[in-house]
């Protein structure tokens, strides 16, 4: 089974503006509400795909009602701890002239929900497949995702890591089987700039050695580049389409790549299937299809 593990989920209300005026009174031309957080669009992508897992974390109030109804909608499993206090954050994405975001800091985490927390991933076991996707909210310590590692390691799941900086760093001594940093976060993590896949291929290999099994390095419209664990650098460009949205877009990849190993056993052609699933996200409304990455997967020779 795969399990999803968003801490901090939300509500997205994403709204399209024709041009923002501060201090006025703006009206909507259109709007859209989704459930949030890069574990729940990954397990959402997962279902899309036809891959069985579900999706844990923290919810709470009203907020997170409605999220978990929204995935259940979308034929989501879930599995959500329910915290009594405060509500779920609501994220507001408006498109205007630019592109602007305010995300909401969601309900406060307390040690009996992590205690709560951690007994449910107790029950995984070496069959199981545990993404760690995204921030945390700030009152939990930047060894969260380690600790969660270190504590299931023992027992044999296979962890992807989709995380910045600390989080991500320090994953690497649980040997994930594969991390999802883009170009700008590999550069951060060793202070330097990486723009092109020759930049980026031996930042990759270094982040291998320093324990990943599987370094994917997504590049926006540039693609992806992947140091894999049989030793080679597989890299590819973006397939070619129309950018609509490109929330969703990388962890619409991890769940390209996790679909496409499993189905494959390939490394090669897990990165074709990211690269798909990435783009088909990219150039949809909504998260990708199954449907709209054929479509692509049909369409793609270029890896």
């Amino acid at each position: 089974m795969i399990y999803t593990l968003t801490v901090n989920p939300s509500l997205d209300y994403i709204v399209d503006i024709e041009h923002f005026d501060e201090g006025k009174v703006n009206r909507t031309k259109s709007e859209i509400l989704n459930p949030g957080g890069k574990g729940i669009n990954v397990s959402i992508v997962l279902t899309n795909l036809g891959l069985e897992n579900k999706a844990l974390g923290f919810t709470a109030g009203f907020t997170g009602k409605q999220i978990e109804d929204m995935l259940c909608a979308k034929n989501v499993k879930s599995d959500f701890i329910h915290i009594n206090k405060g509500f779920s954050r609501i994220n507001v994405k408006m498109r205007a002239q630019e592109e602007s975001e305010i995300n909401g800091r969601g309900p406060e985490i307390t040690k009996a929900d992590l205690d709560l927390l951690f007994a449910r991933l107790e029950k995984l076991n070496q069959d199981d497949i545990l993404v760690l996707a995204g921030s945390i909210p700030v009152d939990l310590p930047k060894t969260f995702y380690s600790d969660i590692m270190k504590a299931l390691s023992p027992k044999g799941v296979k962890f992807v890591v989709d995380a910045t900086g600390d989080l991500l760093k320090k994953s690497l001594e649980f040997k994930p089987f594969m991390v999802k940093p883009n170009n700008h976060e590999l550069g951060e993590i060793f202070g330097v700039e990486l723009k092109t896949k020759e930049d980026v291929a031996p930042y990759a290999q270094k982040f291998r050695e320093m324990g990943a099994q599987n370094v994917l390095v997504s590049m926006a419209g540039q693609g992806a580049l992947l140091a894999a664990a049989d030793g080679n650098i597989y890299q590819g460009p973006a397939p070619e389409g129309k950018l609509v949205n490109s929330v969703g877009a990388g962890d619409s990849m991890v769940a390209g790549f996790i679909t496409g190993y499993l189905k494959s056993g390939s490394y090669k052609e897990a990165l074709k299937m990211g690269l798909c699933t990435g783009s088909a996200s990219a150039c949809s409304e909504e998260l990708a299809t199954k449907e709209v990455v054929d479509t692509f997967l049909k369409n793609y020779n270029s890896l």
